[in-house]
């Protein structure tokens, strides 16, 4: 038998706007990359990876 559990977080004001500066550098990385990987594909042929 599996179990799960869920847990709630209830940040401050300073935490919530540390975890949203956070996810959107993630974000914006991910993007970044992402879009590289586009470019080199249709430039080279070739795949991007670590």
């Amino acid at each position: 038998m599996r179990k799960a559990y869920k847990f709630r977080l209830y940040p401050t004001k300073e935490q919530e706007g540390r975890i949203q500066f956070t996810v959107e550098r993630c974000r914006l990385l991910y993007n970044r990359l992402l879009d590289e990987r586009r470019v080199a594909y249709e430039t080279a042929q070739t795949t991007l990876n670590y």
